[in-house]
């Protein structure tokens, strides 16, 4: 398929093209300019008025809680979310699968269309938790990266005794992990050093939540004379959640180890927890993506996440922040999450792109591409989505 007079965000930069030409062979993006020309009965689109950028990676989801969108609108965290004893877990233990599996349906499909093509879900319910999501939305044209988890946590006595995690739990791990993209991490604050130092042992993706809330901050300190980012490190993540508490040192530290950060603003600012500190972490040199976090929380629509990340940071701080930079974070950044071979724009990356309507009512005049897509662009701006070279939703 050649893409003809497409404008182009390209690269990691997101360099801004105005008009060019674009092969998709099979999944992959293949070359791209100007001087491209169609091969023989190769099927051609002409693009002219269409911005062809990247899909939108969605790096932290709960898209378990689809079914309890709003409830407890007025309860605190731990009250909220807790993986133990909040209401969140309550809702999912005594809902029924058929109706889980609907709205987590939903979800997904919410998702294509605002132009997500990728998302990292933190998977609750162990391995039955994990087939749930995969049979759920097995039909559907978007690329779920699963982060499951074994239904353990330790009390205050084992992780005080430095307990390590039981070998039937170690057992119960290695089967998880079979079946899935890697292990999500509640917090540190439910384990104790030994158990986090066991699970930087496993292989594939680790994640975990760290910083999240003031609170959670102070009961580290208080307990293990640690931040929780330090103790979160035990565990070797290749990325970390929230950081909203997140210090000068602990982000230093970060960089320092090459972890990544995802930030959740929305949700954030949903549970009166404060915003992320997008500055400090840029300054650290931190790599710095988004997700929309609990769907019980916040709509997963990263548009409404960029434009509300990057007003609010500007807002508090009184400091500009590049809209490129916001754009990069649901982007570029999060590419190298996932090994850099979706969210760009380039030639023998996965064709994973959505076509925005540049002359659509609340774009046009788009002088400040990337602007105009962090602050202004909506589902309602998308003509098409395309995911691995073809095109899921939409046409041209």
């Amino acid at each position: 398929m050649l893409i003809k007079n497409i404008s182009l965000l390209y690269g990691r930069e997101l360099e801004y093209i105005q008009n060019t030409h674009v092969r998709i062979t099979g999944k992959y993006i293949g070359p791209i300019g100007a001087k491209l020309s169609p091969h023989k009965d190769e099927a051609v689109l002409d693009c002219e008025g269409l911005l062809m950028m990247p899909g939108l990676i969605n790096s932290h989801t709960h898209i378990g809680d689809s079914i309890a969108k709003d409830i407890g609108i007025d309860s605190d965290v731990e009250e909220k979310i807790h993986p133990v004893s909040g209401l969140k877990q309550k809702i999912l233990k005594n809902s029924d699968k058929s109706h889980l599996a609907s709205f987590i349906k939903n979800s997904c499909i919410s998702m294509i269309r605002k132009g997500i093509t990728t998302f990292i879900d933190f998977r609750e319910g162990g391995i039955e938790g994990i087939n749930l999501l995969k049979n759920t939305i097995s039909d559907i044209p978007i690329r779920p990266i699963i982060l499951g988890r074994i239904e353990y946590y330790q009390d205050s006595k084992s992780i005080k005794n430095n307990t390590s995690i039981p070998e039937a739990r170690k057992l119960d791990l290695k089967n998880l992990l079979t079946n899935c993209d890697g292990l999500g991490i509640s917090g540190p604050n439910e384990f104790s050093n030994s158990t986090l130092r066991y699970f930087a042992t496993t292989k594939n993706i680790r994640a975990i939540h760290s910083a999240e809330t003031e609170e959670s901050n102070k009961i580290s300190q208080k307990t293990y004379g640690k931040t929780e980012t330090q103790r979160a490190i035990l565990s070797k993540p290749n990325f970390l959640v929230h950081m909203t508490y997140a210090s000068k040192k602990d982000l230093t530290m970060v960089t320092k180890n090459k972890i990544n950060i995802v930030i959740c603003p929305r949700a954030n600012g949903s549970l009166a927890e404060g915003i992320p500190d997008v500055n400090l972490m840029l300054d650290a040199g931190c790599n710095i993506a988004i997700g929309t976090d609990n769907v019980m929380i916040n709509s997963p629509d990263m548009f409404r996440e960029m434009d509300y990340l990057w007003k609010v940071s500007m807002g508090i701080t009184k400091k500009r922040v590049k809209p490129k930079n916001i754009l990069q974070m649901a982007t570029t950044n999060a590419s190298n999450l996932l090994g850099g071979k979706i969210g760009i724009i380039q030639n023998n990356k996965i064709a994973d792109c959505i076509f925005i309507e540049k002359h659509s009512i609340d774009l046009e005049p788009m002088h400040n591409p990337h602007a105009s897509i962090v602050q202004r662009a909506s589902e309602n701006t998308i003509k098409a989505v395309m995911y691995e070279g073809k095109l899921v939703h939409g046409k041209i």
